[in-house]
C-alpha cells in the first residue's frame, strides 16, 4: 500500500513521483542515457558452450550443436577461436568420453559449410593418436578411433576399419608369442568398442568388413586366458560354489555377434545428427581421407599390466534390472565409458562426480529411468520400458575399479571419495544404490577374493564415517551369533575396529543396535590401557613400575639398566629359557604406557628410548618378536593403534619384516584363527608391502641412466641381498598359510577338539591367504624380471594399496598354483 500512495502523490516525495511521471514522456534529450550492453567475446562464448555440451537435460543438445557450429564456421577464419575450438574438442575427447558422439556431430553439423574445419581436426587427432601409439596409451588410442569412427561417414576408403586391421595383426603377433599375454587382449577390446561406435555413425556399406573383423576376434576372445583365475574377484571357497568369472573381451564378442544379428540396434549410443537439419539427406558434404597412422611394432604399454578383466556387477542378482544385462551390449559400453571418466579425472573427484551423476544426459533417450527412481517403483515400468537407473550404473563403475585385481589403476582413497561426493551431489539417487550394492558384496563375501573383502571393509567404514555412521545393522543382527570365523562376522568385527579408529568408541556404540554392543571396546575413549604391572599379582610388577618411573623422569640409560638387569635376574630363578623376553615386555610395555596418551606422545618416547631398543633386536630375535607382541598386547583392545604403533617401528627398523611375519604367522597362529582378524592382515600385508617396495625402489635407482660402474655393482650386490630376503619372508609365509590350508599345521593335526565346520572354516581362511600372499610374490618377482631385462620400459608409481606394475604375466602365470 506504501508503494501505491507513493505513486499518487502520498507522503514522502509525492510530488516528485508526480513530477517524474508527468515528464517522462516528454523530449527524448530529457532521458538518461541507457549503459552500453557488454557483450560476451565469441571465444568466451564458444567455449562456454562447448563445455556445457549435453550436461542439461532440458536444453535439446541438437540446438545446442547447431549454435556451435554455426559460431565455429562464422569466425573460422580467427585464428585464435579456430585453434581454441579444435583444442578443446580434443581435450573433451581425452577427458570427458561421454561427449565424443556430441564433439563428432558438431564437426558433421559443420562439413557442408567448412569442409577444412573437418580436416583440421582430422590432422590434429591423428597426430595425438601416433603419439599415444608410440608411448603405448592405449586408453587414448581407444577415444582416438572412437572418434574417428563416430566421423566414419565423413572418411574416404576404410576410414578407420585400416588401423583396427593393423591393431589385430599386432594383437595376433603378442597371443603368438605367448598365450598368457594381457596387451593383446587391451587390443582386441579397443577393436570392438569402435566397431560398435562406427556401426552407429551413419557409414553405410560396413557389415561386410565388420562381419571379417568379428570372426578374426574372436578367435582371441572366445579362448579362455590362463590368468582369468587370478584376477577372478569370487574365486569361491570349498562351502560357497564360485561365480562364473566373465571375461570382459569375450562378454563383449558375444553382445557384438547378438547385435549384428539384430541388425545393430546399438540403441543406447546417442545419434544427435540425425535430429540436425538436412539428417534425411544421405548428403554430409565432402569426404576426407584418414591421416596416415602408424601403428608400431611390436606395441609397447606406459601402464600397469594388460591382464585380462573380468566383467563383474554389484547389482547382478536383483528381481528387476536395474543396470544393463550381460547379454546387452549397453553394459559394456556404459561401463567403459563410465570407468574412462573416473579413471581420467583422478585429478579432480567433485568433477568426476559430478559427470557421473550426470550419466543419462549423454546417453540416447529412454536408456535410462529418471534419476533417483524408487526401486520399488520400477516394477510399475511398462512392459519395453526401460528399468535401468543411470545411478546403479554409476555406483557399479566405481566397485569395478575399487575391487580390481591385481591392484586398482589410482590409490584406493580415490574411489572412496568418488562415492562420497557422488552421494553429496545426489544423496536421493546414490544412497540407495550403495545400500543394495552392500548388501550383495556383504551376501558373497563367503566367495568374494580375501584381499577385496578387506578393501570392502576400508570403504564400507570410512563411507559411514562421511556420513554419522549410519546403517541398517539390524539387518545383519542375526550375524553376531555367528563363530568369528565366519566371513561375515569377521567383516563385522573388522568394520567396527575401523569406526572406532575413526572416530570414538562413544559415539559409535550411539549407531549400534544393542546386540553389537559387546563387540566393541569396553574401555572409554579417555581412558588409557590398564598398565599390567601396576597389579602386585603380575610377574615383575615392582620392577616394571620403577621401569615406568625412569622411562617418564628421563633418567640415565644406567638407572634403567639396573632394573632391566634385576627382572632378568628374577626370570633366571624362575628357570625362564630367555630372560630377555619379561625384561624387553617391561621395557616395551612402559614404553607404551608412557605415550598413550596419542601417537605423538608414543613416538617421542620411541626417539627417547631408541637406542635401548635398537639394542635389543641383534641380541635376541624372539626379544624382538616379544616387541610386538608387547605392543599389541597393552593395544589389545584398540588394535588399529597397535599396528599403526608396529609400523612405526618397521620405520626405526628397530622391528625387521620377518619379526613382524613369525609373531602374527609362526607364534601366534592359534591353529588359523588369527587369519580371522581383519588388524592381522593389514598388519601382514602393510609389512610386505614396506619389503617390496624397497626393492622395487633399488631397481629404479639401478635402472638410471649415466650410473657409474661401481655404483651399478653396489646396487646389483643390494638388490640380490634385498630380493632374497623378500623371498625368504614370502616362503615364512607361505609354510605357515599352506600349514592351515591343508590342515596339516602342528597344532591343527595334534587337537580335534573343534568341530568340523569350525576346522573347514579355518583351512579356508587359509587357503584365502595363500591366494592372495601367492599372487602378491608373483607380481612382484614379474616385475623385477621385467624391468632387469627392460630397463627403459614403462615405470609406473608403486602406490600404497600394494599393487605391480608392468608385469610379465607369463611369470606371474609360473608363481600362481
Amino acid at each position: 500500500m506504501a508503494d501505491v500512495d507513493r505513486r499518487n502523490g502520498g507522503h514522502r516525495g509525492g510530488f516528485h513521483n508526480n513530477r517524474k511521471r508527468r515528464y517522462r514522456d516528454d523530449d527524448d534529450h530529457e532521458r538518461r542515457p541507457q549503459r552500453k550492453r557488454q557483450e560476451e567475446p565469441v571465444l568466451f562464448k564458444l567455449r562456454r558452450q562447448v563445455l556445457n555440451l549435453a550436461e542439461n537435460s532440458t536444453r535439446r543438445v541438437e540446438d545446442e550443436i547447431q549454435a556451435i557450429s554455426k559460431i565455429i564456421v562464422e569466425n573460422y577464419n580467427d585464428d585464435d577461436i579456430r585453434e581454441a575450438f579444435l583444442s578443446l574438442a580434443l581435450q573433451l575427447v581425452y577427458e570427458q568420453p561421454f561427449k565424443i558422439p556430441y564433439i563428432a556431430s558438431i564437426f558433421i553439423a559443420s562439413n557442408n559449410e567448412k569442409p577444412i574445419l573437418t580436416e583440421d581436426l582430422l590432422k590434429k587427432a591423428a597426430a595425438a593418436t601416433q603419439e599415444f601409439l608410440q608411448d603405448g596409451a592405449w586408453r587414448e588410442v581407444k577415444l582416438s578411433l572412437r572418434l574417428f569412427a563416430v566421423l566414419q561417414d565423413l572418411l574416404e576408403g576404410d576410414g578407420v576399419f585400416g588401423i583396427l586391421q593393423e591393431l589385430f595383426s599386432r594383437a595376433v603377433d603378442l597371443q603368438t608369442a605367448s598365450s598368457e599375454d594381457g596387451l593383446g587382449l587391451e587390443l582386441v577390446k579397443v577393436i570392438q568398442l569402435t566397431i560398435a561406435y562406427a556401426m552407429a555413425s551413419s557409414a553405410s556399406a560396413l557389415e561386410s568388413q565388420v562381419s571379417d573383423l568379428l570372426e578374426k576376434t574372436d578367435i582371441i576372445a572366445s579362448t579362455p586366458h590362463a590368468l582369468d583365475s587370478l584376477v577372478d574377484p569370487y574365486p569361491g571357497s570349498d562351502e560357497v560354489n564360485s561365480h562364473n568369472p566373465q571375461s570382459a573381451i569375450g562378454l563383449l564378442q558375444r553382445q557384438l555377434q547378438n547385435e549384428s544379428e539384430n541388425s545393430w540396434q546399438l540403441s543406447c549410443i546417442p545419434r544427435p545428427r540425425k535430429s540436425l537439419p538436412g539428417a534425411e539427406s544421405e548428403e554430409t558434404g565432402p569426404k576426407h581421407v584418414l591421416p596416415s597412422i602408424e601403428v608400431p611394432s611390436p606395441v609397447t604399454s606406459n601402464a600397469r599390466p594388460c591382464l585380462p578383466e573380468i566383467y563383474f556387477s554389484v547389482y547382478a542378482d536383483q528381481d528387476v534390472e536395474t543396470v544393463p544385462p550381460e547379454k546387452s551390449i549397453a553394459s559394456s559400453i556404459l561401463r567403459d565409458v563410465a570407468v574412462d571418466t573416473i579413471n581420467i579425472l583422478d585429478f579432480n573427484r567433485n568433477a568426476a562426480a559430478k559427470l557421473l551423476i550426470e550419466l543419462d544426459c549423454f546417453f540416447a533417450p529412454d536408456t535410462f529411468v529418471k534419476r533417483a527412481t524408487p526401486f520399488d517403483k520400477l516394477r510399475e515400468q511398462a512392459d519395453g520400458q526401460s528399468t535401468w537407473k543411470p545411478e546403479d550404473v554409476v555406483v557399479d563403475a566405481v566397485f569395478s575399479q575399487l575391487l580390481q585385481l591385481p591392484i586398482a589403476d589410482h590409490k584406493l582413497v580415490y574411489y572412496h571419495s568418488v562415492l562420497t561426493e557422488s552421494c553429496k551431489i545426489a544423496p536421493a539417487a546414490i544412497a540407495p544404490s550403495l545400500g543394495r550394492a552392500i548388501r550383495y558384496l556383504y551376501k558373497n563375501l563367503e566367495s568374494m577374493d580375501l584381499e577385496l573383502q578387506y578393501r570392502f571393509m576400508d570403504w564400507f567404514s570410512h563411507h559411514l564415517s562421511n556420513f554419522g555412521f549410519t546403517w541398517k545393522w539390524v539387518e545383519w543382527t542375526n550375524d553376531v551369533d555367528l563363530p568369528n570365523a565366519r566371513p561375515q562376522k569377521a567383516f563385522i568385527l573388522g568394520a567396527l575396529e575401523k569406526e572406532v579408529r575413526l572416530s570414538v568408541v562413544q559415539r559409535i556404540r550411539g549407531t549400534l543396535p544393542e546386540p553389537y554392543q559387546a563387540l566393541l571396546p569396553t574401555s572409554s575413549e579417555d581412558d588409557a590401557p590398564l598398565f599390567k604391572f601396576a597389579d602386585d599379582r603380575t610377574p615383575y610388577a615392582e620392577q616394571g613400575r620403577e621401569v615406568l618411573r625412569l622411562i617418564r623422569t628421563k633418567a640415565p640409560d644406567s638407572e634403567v639398566e639396573v632394573q632391566i638387569n634385576a627382572i632378568q635376574d628374577l626370570a633366571v630363578e624362575r628357570e625362564v629359557a630367555d630372560p630377555l623376553l619379561p625384561s624387553t615386555d617391561v621395557y616395551v610395555t612402559s614404553v607404551c604406557f608412557a605415550g598413550s596418551k596419542s601417537l605423538s606422545h608414543t613416538l617421542s618416547y620411541i626417539e627417547r628410548c631408541k637406542e635401548r631398543l635398537l639394542a635389543i633386536g641383534p641380541i635376541s630375535p624372539a626379544a624382538r618378536r616379544q616387541m610386538v607382541g608387547s605392543v599389541m598386547e597393552y593395544w589389545s583392545e584398540k588394535p588399529g593403534v597397535g599396528v599403526n604403533i608396529v609400523d612405526k617401528l618397521l620405520n626405526y627398523t628397530i622391528l625387521t619384516p620377518m619379526s613382524v611375519i613369525e609373531w602374527a604367522l609362526v607364534d601366534k597362529l592359534d591353529r588359523g584363527k588369527v587369519l580371522t582378524r581383519a588388524h592381522v592382515y593389514e598388519m601382514i600385508s602393510s609389512t610386505t608391502y614396506k619389503v617390496t617396495n624397497r626393492v622395487r625402489q633399488i631397481v629404479t635407482a639401478r635402472n638410471q641412466t649415466g650410473l657409474a660402474a661401481n655404483q651399478v655393482v653396489l646396487l646389483d650386490e643390494t638388490l640380490e641381498k634385498e630380493r632374497a630376503q623378500m623371498v625368504e619372508l614370502f616362503t615364512v609365509i607361505e609354510d605357515s598359510l599352506r600349514g592351515i590350508a591343508e590342515g596339516s599345521a602342528d597344532a591343527m593335526a595334534e587337537s580335534r577338539d573343534q568341530d568340523e565346520e569350525g576346522e573347514a572354516l579355518l583351512r579356508g581362511w587359509g587357503k584365502r591367504w595363500l591366494r592372495v600372499f601367492r599372487r602378491k610374490m608373483a607380481v612382484e618377482q614379474a616385475w623385477i624380471q621385467e624391468m632387469l631385462a627392460n630397463p627403459m620400459g614403462g615405470q609406473k608409481q608403486h602406490t600404497e594399496n600394494g599393487g605391480g606394475d608392468d608385469v610379465k604375466e607369463q611369470e606371474m602365470a609360473d608363481g600362481i598354483e
